[in-house]
Formats: C-alpha cells, sequence, structure tokens
C-alpha cells in the first residue's frame, strides 16, 4: 500500500475526518505500508495538503472529498471567509478546540476537566465527555471557587487534584468575561490561557490593559489557533521517540 493509500485509509477508520495529531498516530497502524523515510510527519502533512482525495476543514483538520457530505450532516463543515462568523462555524469551533485541549492535556499526563454543560457536546465524530479525564471537578479549594473554576472552559490539574492551567477558548465571545474569571481566581498559582483566533491578539493585548486586571496582567498568555495545533502535533510527533531530551 502507498504512503497516501494509508492516509486515506486512516481518515475513513476515523469517520471521514481527522486531525493531523491523529493521523500522526494512527497511520502508522496501517498494515502493508512501509513508512522509510527519516521525516515521515513531512510526508504525511505533504500527503493532506496535497492529495486530491483530501480537504482541509481547517488548520490542522482535515476530511475525505467522498465523504463530504457525510461530514457535514454531523456539522462539520469547511471554514471559509463567507461562513466563518456562523452559528454553526463558532459552536464547531469552540467545541474543537476544548477537545484539542482534553487531548494535549491527556498527552502531557495531566487530568482534564470541561463543564458538564459541554460533556455532550460534539468533538468531530464523538462526544466531549469522551476525551475528560474527571467526570467531577476536584474540591480543591473553597465551595465557591471550585463552582467558579467549573465553569472554566478546560482545565488541566496536576496529580495532586490541583489547577495546572485554566484555558478559555474564545471564538466570537467577549474576552473580558474570560478576563473577570481569571480575575477571580488569582489566588490561585496556576497558568491562565486565552485561547483564539490570531486575529483577535489585538483585542486581548487591549483588554487585559485596563487597571481591573492589574492583578494577572502577567500572568495571562494568549494562545492562537495555529500554535495550540503546532503544539499538540509536536507533543504526539515525540511520542514516537525512543528518548526525548
Amino acid at each position: 500500500m502507498k504512503q497516501y493509500e494509508a492516509v486515506i485509509k486512516t481518515i475513513e477508520n476515523l469517520g471521514g475526518v481527522a486531525t493531523l495529531g491523529q493521523l500522526n498516530q494512527e497511520v502508522f497502524n496501517i498494515k502493508n505500508c512501509t513508512w522509510e523515510t527519516k521525516t515521515p510527519f513531512a510526508s504525511i502533512r505533504r500527503i493532506v495538503q496535497l492529495r486530491p482525495e483530501i480537504y482541509k476543514i481547517r488548520p490542522g483538520l482535515y476530511g475525505l472529498i467522498r465523504m463530504k457530505k457525510q461530514n457535514e450532516g454531523k456539522g462539520i463543515f469547511e471554514e471559509t471567509k463567507n461562513n466563518k462568523n456562523t452559528k454553526e462555524i463558532v459552536e464547531f469551533n469552540h467545541n474543537y478546540y476544548q477537545g484539542i485541549l482534553l487531548q494535549l492535556g491527556s498527552l502531557k499526563q495531566l487530568e482534564t476537566f470541561i463543564p458538564n454543560q459541554d460533556k455532550n457536546k460534539k468533538f468531530l465524530n464523538q462526544t466531549l465527555g469522551n476525551f475528560r479525564t474527571l467526570q467531577v471537578i476536584p474540591q480543591f479549594s473553597y465551595p465557591n471557587i471550585v463552582q467558579r473554576s467549573s465553569t472554566i472552559d478546560v482545565i488541566w490539574f496536576n496529580d495532586r487534584g490541583l489547577p495546572h492551567s485554566f484555558f478559555e477558548v474564545e471564538h466570537s465571545t467577549d474576552i473580558q468575561n474570560s478576563l473577570l474569571k481569571f480575575n477571580d481566581l488569582q489566588d490561585f498559582y496556576v497558568r491562565m490561557v486565552i485561547v483564539a483566533d490570531k486575529v483577535r491578539k489585538e483585542e486581548y493585548e487591549n483588554k487585559i490593559k485596563y487597571s481591573s486586571f492589574k492583578e494577572i496582567q502577567k500572568r495571562v498568555s494568549f494562545l492562537d489557533y495555529e500554535g495550540l495545533n503546532k503544539q499538540y502535533e509536536s507533543i504526539i510527533e515525540q511520542q514516537k521517540f525512543n528518548f526525548i531530551l
């Protein structure tokens, strides 16, 4: 089997759509296909970008052309300039990046949590609840603090049951609302991250300068979608090495 055929078969096995990270994990399980190149991940990336059987849904996410209607029936639409602000695309993107954050947290050997109201939302061909490792948020502080934390889009917890990182995915809603959450939780030694399209970075930079956010200005970071995808793909690639420096 040729390498591009193995990539196509892997996308098919995953339901017609796959992240580049999933491909990097699963494609080597296809029998009768050899990857003797020293740069197999570059080869996979080139295949999804160039093969006519594959279309780009958004950065880092690809589908099979012959299953495009099936994907759209499941709410997985190719993002374009014309539809990027529609309700369907906005909801999909928010859920999608929550799912990427959940997977990335697990890859880093951390426990993960999302709000209960999000657990039944779709992430590709599954629900977000299938990817969080914690069904109940740890009672790491006073009840009112834990309750406030439980509304954060994604939380990573360390092995002591304490928050490691707070993530708020801001695709279209007001970034200030997320900063207010972070401000309420400033007494915890925890990373706070706004995840959004890179076009919103200027908006973030303007709002984090508000005097009301003085105490968290140096503690909150901005991570764009492309950077998140690259880190997700990178950690999967690293797992293929026998030894990591």
